[in-house]
């Protein structure tokens, strides 16, 4: 066996590479491994199993059928653990985290002797982190997506997390749900492993993760407790081996071409807003970049042809049982680049073949018969987002996307929750509500951007209106929602200038966002601005803040990508 390969591949040093040799086979053996098997191709397994991540739950059966599949093809399994983000458990958001999972996953991907790796997640920052540390340790990668929770019933309804869990308490709050009918729901919204039963960012990471090429085809959509889902896991460890063996690396399937294919099928599938950050930190580690021109020339060719929640009335299993993502892939064809190169050494065109057998057409729409003629994200510039801000249009009210209206403004997170329910708050349906300084270094960048509605106007029968931060959305969230403003407020970006009563300029059709407030104005505004907020004393944190970048760039550290050409 080569020493560039097989558990031989990154010795430890001793100062005797034989010896090196004689320990590592030493301590395989405490595993009970044959000792013919150690002669065999290693195939890294990274798992993110915890407590703290109820989605991942049936990872460790999941694992069990990669590894079958790395055994018949003539690989040696290697399971080994990374961190794990559990998206609702984690203070003071999972964003702050993503990038120390992929530092994780970067560093024991390189360090660890495995000639490819099987990169096992699911909930939201899971699959981002884990492409992002394997794009830059370079070893040949695939990806295996948990998938989707399967639907709940609740009093004859079908519901599932977390467009529903939204829904329900929006009812609650506006007084039409009472705290023993909550009660009840709340055991009914996640029945299952699995990740958020809609097109949230989990969902949409993983439609975009098979566009990529990065994953078996028909591999997106499968539900987590299908026994699709298992065939899928043993096909990827059988695929990984034959992929280890040609030593094709994520560089040589993730291209220019690639991420716009992966960009359409964001776009058609009416994604989460949270993907096109992930997207940009994920193909920034290869040295590509998604261009803000670029992004809206595409969304305005490209059509949405999917809407489940929160933009439609279907799930994930439903577009699982319509074709799932290739019967997508097969009505964009014409659109997209077939000669894109996909993780097995398949094109796209190839891979699609002639298409799926059946179709359900209520889920799956066609190109001539779409769900709306346009794609589902924007990009937005102007005085008050000189690098960019984002709207998800295909969840948004169409009557609001030309809106001039008052600021109504909160400064912290810490004040929109003291202030948004109170009776005497001087606010109306056509304001605008604004969100300051939930940036990443404001406040690690929470999915706080879904501003709840003012609890009076709520109780008064309000159900959207403008909202802007430069917070993040769940992608399991709906409304006319302006996020990803940058530059963020607590590095004195213009949002940090904005004071209630300004009036604010939205237009969709142009793409613009401005700050209707004369320049001196402003200026003297600035003059007046704290300082920006220390960064913590020691720890990951204080990386996080002396080192991140801005949502037009990912939220990736600074370090982490490659030098500029």
């Amino acid at each position: 066996m080569s020493e560039e390969s097989g558990i031989y591949r990154g010795l430890v040093s001793y100062g005797d590479r034989d010896f090196s040799k004689y320990l590592r086979r030493t301590f395989l053996h405490a595993s009970g491994r044959s000792p013919e098997s150690l002669d065999r191709p290693v195939i890294g397994i990274a798992t993110s199993t915890s407590d703290f991540n109820p989605c991942h739950r049936q990872q460790p059966e999941l694992i069990r059928s990669v590894a079958n599949g790395i055994i018949a093809a003539g690989g040696l399994p290697m399971e080994f653990p990374t961190v794990s983000l559990g998206e609702s458990f984690l203070e003071p958001t999972s964003m702050v985290y993503r990038n120390l999972m992929a530092m994780d996953v970067e560093e024991l991907v390189r360090a660890q002797p495995m000639d490819a790796v099987v990169l096992v997640g699911g909930c939201d920052k899971t699959v981002p982190a884990q492409l992002m540390g394997a794009f830059s340790a370079g070893r040949p990668a695939i990806q295996l997506v948990t998938g989707p929770m399967s639907t709940g019933r609740y009093q004859g309804e079908r519901v599932g997390a977390c467009t529903d869990c939204r829904r329900f308490w929006a009812r609650y709050r506006a007084g039409e749900v009472d705290a023993a009918e909550i009660s009840r729901v709340e055991r009914n919204l996640a029945t299952t492993a699995g990740t958020c039963a809609v097109m949230g960012t989990a969902s949409t990471m993983a439609c975009i993760v098979e566009a990529l090429g990065m994953a078996l085809p028909d591999s997106a959509t499968a539900p987590a407790v299908h026994a699709d889902r298992l065939r899928i896991g043993e096909a990827t460890g059988v695929a990984v081996v034959e992929i280890a063996a040609a030593r094709r690396t994520s560089s040589q399937v993730v291209t220019a071409a690639s991420v716009r294919n992966a960009v359409r099928v964001l776009l058609a599938i009416g994604g989460s807003t949270n993907a096109l950050i992930h997207l940009t930190a994920m193909v920034g580690r290869l040295g590509l970049r998604i261009d803000p021109d670029e992004l809206n020339e595409l969304s305005a060719t490209t059509p949405v042809l999917v809407e489940l929640k929160p933009t439609g009335a279907h799930y994930m299993e439903d577009l699982h049982a319509s074709g799932g993502l290739p019967a997508v892939l097969h009505e964009l064809r014409d659109l997209l680049d077939l000669s894109a190169l996909t993780v097995t050494g398949e094109t796209l065109g190839e891979r699609l073949g002639s298409g799926p057998v059946w179709v359900d057409r209520e889920v799956v729409r066609t190109l001539d018969s779409p769900a709306r003629a346009e794609g589902g994200l924007v990009w937005l510039q102007g005085s008050l987002a000189p690098s960019g801000a984002l709207i998800k249009r295909s969840a948004a009210d169409p009557a609001l996307f030309e809106t001039t209206g008052r600021a109504v403004v909160f400064s912290s997170l810490a004040d929109l929750s003291e202030r948004i329910d109170d009776p005497e708050l001087d606010v109306a349906a056509s304001d605008v509500l604004v969100l300051q300084n939930a940036g990443p270094i404001g406040a690690g960048m929470p999915e706080a951007g879904y501003l709840p509605i003012p609890g009076k106007l709520a109780r008064a029968g309000v159900r959207d209106m403008v909202r802007i931060s430069d917070a993040r959305m769940s992608g399991t969230a709906y409304g006319t929602i302006v996020l990803h403003v940058t530059p963020e407020s607590a590095v004195g970006g213009p949002l940090a200038l904005v004071r209630t009563g300004d009036q604010i300029r939205l237009s969709v059709a142009e793409g613009r966002l401005d700050l209707l407030v004369a320049p001196d104005e402003l200026e003297r505004r600035r003059a007046e601005l704290p300082p920006p907020p220390p960064a913590p004393a020691t720890g990951y944190r204080r990386l996080f803040h002396e080192h991140v970048l801005g949502a037009d760039e990912g939220c990736d550290f600074d370090f982490c990508r490659p030098p500029a050409g």
